[in-house]
């Protein structure tokens, strides 16, 4: 009897990037025009929704979610909305209104970054997050 081989793929996950949490009382279209104005960003909204998924592989909630590959710096940007009806795509930190996400590590003046975001006038509130102190961070693999 020949025995077939068994083989195991491990994913490791990969939070190689900025986030900045904001808190703002404005829909994410203004927000977005507004941050694009700030931070000479070209943010637009994506073809679909931020998909959240549960255990069995059901969507449990679709986020507002908006991006931009800036092909000069070799950077993505992405804006997503914490809230979508009744769930929350990162519970720990409901006090988020937005989460803005900014690919690749260390490529950005985090201090500048911060500083323009905390200037627009509908912002309240910015945060930088830790992405691997998050029990949900799961939900921000790209």
């Amino acid at each position: 009897m020949t025995r077939k081989a068994k083989h195991t793929l491990f994913f490791e996950e990969s939070y190689d990037f900025d986030m900045f949490g904001i808190c703002c009382h404005q829909s994410d279209y203004r927000l977005v025009w507004a941050i694009n104005e700030r931070l000479e960003l070209k943010l637009s909204k994506a073809p679909e929704a931020f998909m959240v998924s549960g255990k069995n592989g059901e969507v449990t909630s679709a986020h507002s979610f908006y991006e931009w590959f800036d092909e000069e710096l070799n950077l993505s940007y992405y804006l997503i909305k914490n809230k979508a009806l009744q769930h929350l795509l990162i519970p720990e930190k409901a006090q988020v209104d937005y989460f803005l996400i900014v690919k690749d590590k260390g490529q950005i003046d985090v201090d500048d970054f911060l500083t323009k975001i905390k200037e627009i006038s509908s912002v309240l509130t910015v945060i930088l997050i830790d992405p691997l102190e998050l029990k949900s961070r799961s939900k921000l693999v790209f």
